[in-house]
């Protein structure tokens, strides 16, 4: 089957199986946890019969949003509502960036395959493509919009709208780095016209400029800030500021901590000079006096 038919055919059974655990139960959150199990159990399936495994990648920008969506099916909630349309915002941004890289397509993440000759591809590789590709990484999809549950109040406060507005600029931020990162990659490989101010960039091989001259990974500030905020905007309407839904955010700064230092590993490898630009400007949370002292 070719790989367009077989993306095709795994999210029509995707979206079956979200039809199908809506009447289960009348929390979103037990619901959500059955869908991730379905949805885990559907990728390692695909992940073992393609041999290509970025199934689960197919879904972040994706199943979140359903999740969000679930939560006001079930609750009627105008916060609750509020915060899926964020979420939907971030999922559009997030698919949008995927698809033009060729996510949704044929293309897998270039970091399976180079953890694949690591790991090897018999059983530790399996074992790590059911526990991590696969469940864990759909069980983070229940933990960062669990705080969605938490929800009481009916309508949002002054510090509910700060903490919204807050949402959306992390998601701008996301925004212009993905655009940034997107225009110097398509340059450098000769694929639009480049920029004479950027040629230095274009040889060393990686984007030093514009948010990257703050942070190494502006993209991933924007992203766990946008979540952060998610969880502020629930857990200030809850009847507690600090609950159990904080793991969900926590688990996610953690699976980026993880992705930043395999991620550099590679680049360090693979551009000579990346070395000295880690030790110049910060990995996530923009330290500005840290690039110009």
């Amino acid at each position: 089957m070719k790989r367009s038919n077989q993306i095709i055919l795994f999210f029509i059974l995707v979206i079956l199986l979200c039809f199908v655990v809506v009447p289960f139960s009348s929390n979103p959150l037990y619901c959500s946890v059955y869908l991730i199990v379905g949805t885990s159990l559907l990728t390692y399936i695909f992940n073992l019969v393609t041999k290509e495994y970025s199934w689960t990648d197919r879904l972040w920008s994706t199943l979140p949003v359903y999740i969000g969506f679930l939560y006001f099916i079930k609750t009627r909630n105008t916060i609750i509502l509020i915060c899926a349309i964020l979420i939907a915002l971030w999922g559009a941004r997030l698919s949008y960036n995927f698809t033009r890289r060729g996510g949704f397509t044929s293309k897998e993440d270039y970091r399976w395959s180079i953890l694949r000759k690591k790991l090897g591809t018999g059983f530790v590789w399996q074992l790590f493509s059911i526990l991590f590709i696969a469940f864990y990484q759909q069980f983070l999809f229940v933990a960062f919009t669990a705080p969605l549950g938490v929800i009481k109040e009916e309508k949002p406060t002054l510090i509910s709208y700060i903490f919204m507005v807050t949402a959306l600029g992390f998601l701008v931020v996301e925004t212009i780095a993905d655009q940034q990162q997107w225009v110097f990659q398509e340059a450098k490989h000769h694929k639009r016209p480049r920029e004479k101010k950027f040629e230095e960039e274009y040889k060393t091989g990686f984007r030093t400029s514009g948010l990257f001259k703050i942070s190494r990974h502006p993209n991933y500030f924007g992203e766990l800030g946008f979540w952060w905020s998610i969880y502020f905007i629930c857990s200030l309407n809850s009847e507690q500021v600090l609950n159990f839904t904080f793991i969900g955010p926590v688990l996610l700064s953690l699976l980026f901590v993880g992705s930043v230092n395999f991620t550099e590993k590679i680049s360090q490898a693979e551009y000579p000079k990346y070395q000295q630009y880690t030790k110049e400007v910060s990995a996530v949370v923009p330290l500005v006096w840290k690039r110009f002292k």
